[in-house]
């Protein structure tokens, strides 16, 4: 009766205000476990703190001190009645509320007793209020879902069931009231403390002006706006978790600092979360597999996509508890660990201790900062530790994803420069950045994003770069340091697009990406993951690889033979600085900076310098690729076998043989129009592998397979097999090491100083360009761009008559180091450059280049240079490996100042505004056959005189006219020198195609071939830089004709070549005016019958010696079924027998008590001034020497005392050994 009539007091309280609301709150040091779950899922965070509600609606604002006496009074008469017990709240319970839009996820009381209690408290405050009692559950709003039946309802579901019980003593009632603001015109409210019932002392504490329950001076975060962001930390520091007596605990500050490691090694891992619950584990045993491979063994490891279901499940493992002891979150299965705050989350695992910071950019999205204890550097008395950034970005190629990703780095890269100016760095994780170039061109050509969007793309890796962060995969890569595997089993380089080396989300070859990403464009590689180091004085880059290949296998759980993720994971091992590898100084000295310089906005355009590059038919077609492939199966079968053979075949004889390709097909830079080069590697000896070969050959050509001997060539350098397969060219070189055929590829991982690759300079000579080959692959920082700009370098000096080494212009190799060099040092200072910005930094690096005291060089490689120049080398290009380091050995002054001169006028080009890719090549028009192309055009226009060299053959063996023009060709060089010596104001330019006339016919009909080499002639000035006079004309003109009539001498003169019966040549000066109307030559040398073989050396037993096996045999006597000699056949002398080679005679001649090595003579073949001597202890045989010559330009040894030639090898005479010629 006495509740039913309210005093007037009671009925002038206003009751139902939304303004006001009465609740309880948990004490302080509890809100972080309760927030990190409600500031991502509750709409109401920062508006209200963790509470639950007594009664609210509440009273109006206005009558809150007379409901505040009212609840005293109400509280002083249980007190006084004995009727008051101390209220205490466990919430330990998961409920959830549906309404009509969503639902409603809390915690409440589970047990009855305190259920009750609450209850009871609310009733007894609403009589005192003179309101009726209504039923109420109280709880705790942790967030809200939408669909109870999805997966992100079910998600929080089980994260609220996760979160350890809340429970605590309720000492005060707390009264908060609402404050409305406008923000930017939008209406918000926030709760605020009014003021608190204290039930001890049954006092009131009132607020003047009621505060915000969170700090003040806190950045306001609009965590549900997905447009705004900030990086503010929601936490103090915390501790990792460390596992101990059967549960994990948090770790104190040690009391003690160690050591800071002499090395470190991070990896970073996204394992890729499931979207289901109960989520499948089906994966989750591969995953730990992998991460305790060798490969990924680490000192600490980043974790992405990271759930509580695979966190529990990761840290019950105890090797892994063992190989990591801190990690930041413990498993959210134990009852005192919080569980993840996110479905995806990142997590770190160290061997050393930390301390760590979440820093919040946007509603589930952020990254942590570890900051290590003992890992760091010192300064003075100060240690400074090392910070690792662990981050996941924003996923997808959108407009919107991109520009979340770039305020997200920025934040990033904001927070550790503001906070961690003087700190070393690490950035981790899955950075999202699309890298590949085809996804960014169709994703701009189906409008999927705007031009500004790829910009920002572009910009988010500048924005790496200027912070001082160094990418490792580059770096390792380009220092040789990646030892990934995968490469290897990739698919051909000829479907690869530039951005996309390096890969670490590939749909091309992992199912579980292909199934993400499906069929649209972006199911290319990317290059997600990232470790970047910013620590000069503390650590380097010392090594890089990438983990996670293992597949499921058909026992394991998983239910399909697949990989653990859609992603690899990536390692970075750092060392000291104190054993890093910088260039020596002397070697900084020499190396030339590379500037970058952009392109053009009119040459920018990717697909137009494809289309042109299409148009001079440079790609070769997928037809193409699958003949190349074809005829490599082809070759490898006929000699080894099939598959079922080959195997019979090793079991039986222990044979093992190797093939790799080489060159511009090993490179992937070959065309449909290249041969083949081919290195076989094997445990025989050349002789018996040719031997071998060849009737192995000849059996699968008799088969029908498409297989063509062309001929045998035995050079100085070793024999070569030129073959056809199926229409394709193939030159088949073989190189004998038991060694390296065994240990393939292993062995070309072998580091170059290695004592391992101390072998015969023949066997290196051999192993040379498939171990720069190798080099090339493993450390070019995008093997896609590199293959397009050399195929427009190469495009571009073909044109221009500067493609040629035998001439002393470029070849392969040449463009292939000198651009390998500017794509790395680009890479390294300037982090992702575009294919037009190359092209345009490469031509206007060389064309400032100083070729007279400048060398090429690959810096990263020759760290310690100690190659010395010599005067007869004007142009140096160092190869990768030795023998033989100046590729560009070739080369004259003439042919160098035409290189350069180009390299000008390219520059120059690309320089106008308005320019093409077209227009730089020159008009590109594949219509007519052997046109004349704008550089040979514009080539004999250019010059008022040329030397014309008249070359002419009706002989029958197309053999021999093949090699009377090869050989021919190789002397024009030493033409050039001979030029520029007796005439250096005179400018001589080759140009390196042969021209015939216009009138001739198609060369299958022709009789008789007749061709020109030309030599344009410029600049007929004095050396005062004056025009010449008639005499100085006359002299000069006389000078000339010596200089051509000797040249006439040497090729006419030398029996071996030239034969006057089938061929002639001559050389002569012509004015433009007589050259008569020309084109170039498409005739094509070297077409040959079955057995037809050609010898390029008299002698061929260098090679044998360094095998040391059976070659010293003799051959095989002719067979009765051998076929007739033909008629015209050069026929050996009986007596003639195998020649020893000049090495052992050398070594014979120094080291024999009995022979005094200071009376011998070394007569070898100088390439420009012809025959010369040195005596034999002064000859050198390292050839690192500056006076070193190879051995096959020794011509003869005579005695100085008295002349007598005592081994000569066109003779055939060997008065030491007593080998050769017997008679």
């Amino acid at each position: 009766m006495a509740a039913a009539e309210a005093s007037p007091r009671t009925k002038s309280v206003s009751f139902g205000s939304h303004d006001t609301a009465l609740c309880i709150f948990p004490p302080r040091h509890l809100w972080g476990s309760i927030d990190r779950l409600r500031m991502l899922y509750d709409k109401a965070f920062e508006k209200w703190p963790p509470h639950v509600n007594l009664i609210y609606p509440f009273v109006g604002v206005e009558s809150l001190p007379a409901a505040s006496d009212l609840i005293i009074s109400h509280f002083q008469s249980k007190r006084a009645a004995a009727d008051y017990e101390e209220l205490r709240v466990r919430l330990d319970c998961v409920g959830v509320f549906p309404h009509r839009q969503d639902n409603t996820i809390s915690i409440c009381e589970k047990e009855e007793e305190n259920q009750t209690m609450l209850e009871e408290t609310r009733k007894g405050i609403m009589e005192a209020l003179g309101q009726k009692p209504t039923p109420c559950r109280m709880h705790m709003t942790l967030g809200q879902s939408q669909d109870h039946n999805s997966f992100p309802h079910k998600s929080l579901l089980h994260k609220a069931s996760l979160l350890p019980a809340i429970e605590w003593e309720v000492n005060e009632l707390c009264i908060l009231v609402r404050e409305r603001t406008h923000i930017n015109d939008n209406a918000s409210s926030e709760m605020k403390l009014w003021g608190t019932i204290e039930l001890k002392n049954l006092s009131i504490s009132r607020i003047t002006t009621p505060v915000g329950l969170y700090p003040a001076d806190k950045e306001q975060i609009h965590r549900h706006n997905d447009d705004e962001m900030g990086t503010e930390s929601c936490s103090l520091s915390w501790r990792p978790y460390v596992f101990s007596n059967e549960s994990f605990r948090l770790y104190t500050t040690p009391d003690q600092r160690k050591p800071s490691p002499d090395s470190l090694k991070l990896a970073s891992y996204n394992v890729l979360a499931e979207f289901h619950h109960p989520p499948s584990q089906s994966r989750y045993a591969l995953i730990l597999k992998n991460l305790q491979e060798h490969s990924a063994l680490s000192d600490v490891l980043v974790l992405q996509e990271v759930t509580d279901d695979f966190l529990c499940y990761l840290l019950r493992d105890g090797n892994i508890r063992g190989l990591y002891p801190f990690v930041s979150n413990g498993p959210p299965d134990q009852s005192d660990v919080d569980p993840l705050p996110s479905h995806l989350n990142v997590v770190v695992l160290s061997k050393w201790s930390f301390s760590w910071d979440w820093v919040s950019f946007r509603r589930h999205k952020g990254f942590i900062v570890i900051k290590f204890d003992d890992i760091g550097k010192a300064e003075g008395d100060s240690f400074i530790p090392l910070i690792l950034a662990a981050a996941h970005l924003a996923c997808g190629l959108t407009d919107g994803s991109v520009a979340a990703k770039k305020t997200e780095l920025q934040s990033i890269l904001s927070y550790l420069s503001n906070n961690y100016p003087q700190n070393p760095w690490v950035l981790a994780g899955d950075l999202n950045i699309t890298t590949s170039a085809y996804t960014i061109e169709a994703a701009l050509k189906k409008k999927a994003i705007t031009p500004q969007t790829a910009k920002y793309l572009v910009d988010l890796e500048e924005m790496l770069t200027e912070s001082g962060l160094e990418d490792s995969w580059v770096v390792a890569r380009l220092d040789n340091l990646d030892s990934t595997e995968l490469e290897e089993s990739r698919q051909h380089l000829q479907e690869a697009f530039e951005g996309e080396q390096g890969a670490t989300f590939d749909p091309t070859v992992n199912e579980l990406a292909a199934r993400i990403v499906g069929s649209r464009f972006n199911n290319r590689p990317q290059r997600y993951d990232r470790i970047l180091v910013k620590a000069p004085d503390l650590f380097f880059v010392g090594g890089f690889n990438m983990f996670g290949f293992s597949r499921c296998e058909e026992d394991e759980t998983a239910p399909e033979n697949t990989y653990a993720s859609d992603h690899w994971g990536v390692r970075c091992s750092l060392k000291c600085t104190a054993g890093t590898s910088e260039l020596a100084e002397e070697t900084s000295k020499l190396l030339v900076p590379v500037h970058l310089k952009s392109a053009s906005e009119s040459l920018s355009d990717m697909s137009n310098l494809k289309s042109c590059l299409v148009d001079c038919n440079v790609f070769p077609s997928n037809a193409d690729i699958t003949k190349g492939q074809q005829a490599l199966q082809i070759l490898q079968d006929a000699i080894m076998g099939t598959d079922r053979d080959r195997a019979a075949s090793q079991a039986r004889s222990k044979l093992s043989l190797v093939f790799v390709p080489v060159g511009s097909y090993g490179l992937g830079v070959w065309t449909s129009s290249s041969d083949i080069d081919c290195l076989c590697i094997g445990p025989v000896s050349s002789k018996t592998f040719f031997s071998l070969a060849v009737q192995r050959l000849r059996k699968a050509a008799s088969k029908g397979v498409g297989i063509r001997v062309l001929r045998r060539v035995n050079a100085h350098s070793g024999s070569m097999l030129e073959l056809e397969i199926q229409g394709i060219k193939m030159d088949l070189q073989y190189c004998p090491s038991a060694w390296i055929a065994e240990t393939w590829p292993q062995a070309l991982r072998i580091p170059a100083n290695n004592p391992a690759w101390i072998l015969p300079t023949q066997i290196l000579s051999k192993l040379k360009p498939t171990r720069d080959l190798h080099y090339l692959r493993r450390t070019l920082p995008d093997l896609a761009a590199f293959r397009i700009v050399y195929h427009l370098i190469k495009t571009w000096a073909k044109r221009r008559g500067i493609y040629e080494a035998r001439f002393g212009y470029l070849g392969g190799i040449h463009i292939s180091i000198m651009l390998s060099r500017v794509c790395k040092l680009l890479a390294r200072d300037a982090r992702s450059v575009s294919v037009p910005d190359i092209i345009s930094t490469f031509f206007n690096h060389y064309a400032q280049f100083d070729w007279k005291k400048d060398m090429v060089f690959d810096p990263f490689f020759h760290k310690r240079l100690r190659y010395v120049r010599t005067a007869r080398e004007p142009m140096i290009i160092l190869g990768i490996h030795a023998p033989g380091l100046n590729v560009a050995h070739s080369a004259s002054l003439p042919s160098v100042r035409t290189i350069n001169e180009e390299f000008r006028r390219a520059d120059r080009l690309l320089s106008d505004d308005g320019m093409t890719w077209s227009r730089f090549l020159g008009d590109i028009d594949n219509s007519t056959a052997h046109r004349l192309e704008d550089g040979a055009s514009d080539f004999l226009k250019a010059y008022k005189s040329y030397v014309r060299i008249d070359v002419q053959f009706w002989g029958t063996s197309l053999g021999k006219g093949s090699q009377f023009v090869g050989w021919l060709e190789s002397r024009c060089v030493m033409l050039l020198v001979d030029l520029n010596r007796r005439l250096p104001k005179i400018h001589a330019r080759i140009w390196p195609v042969r021209f015939v006339g216009q009138e001739s016919s198609s060369y299958q009909e022709e009789k008789e071939y007749q061709g020109y080499y030309l030599i344009g002639l410029d600049e007929w000035e004095t050396a005062n830089g004056q025009e010449m006079t008639k005499d100085d004309l006359k002299l000069a003109l006389g000078s000339l004709q010596t200089v051509l009539q000797i040249f006439e001498g040497q090729i006419r003169g030398d029996e071996k070549y030239f034969d006057s019966k089938t061929s002639w040549m001559s050389a002569s000066v012509v004015k433009q005016s007589e050259l008569g109307s020309l084109r170039l030559d498409g005739r094509e040398w070297g077409e040959y019958t079955i057995g037809q073989d050609e010898s390029e050396s008299d002698d061929d037993s260098d090679e044998d010696h360094t095998t040391r096996d059976d070659d010293s045999e003799a051959e095989t006597s002719t067979t009765k079924n051998s076929k007739k000699v033909p008629k015209n056949a050069v026929i050996s002398p009986v007596y003639e027998g195998k020649l020893r080679t000049s090495a052992d005679v050398m070594n014979r001649l120094r080291w024999d008590p009995s022979l005094n090595s200071s009376d011998y003579l070394v007569g070898y073949l100088d390439r420009f001034l012809g025959v010369k001597e040195r005596s034999l202890d002064s000859w050198k045989t390292e050839q690192s020497d500056e006076e070193f010559i190879p051995q096959h330009r020794i011509l003869y040894f005579k005695q100085r005392s008295d002349g007598v030639v005592v081994w000569d090898r066109k003779a055939r005479r060997d008065d030491i050994f007593g080998s050769g010629v017997k008679d």
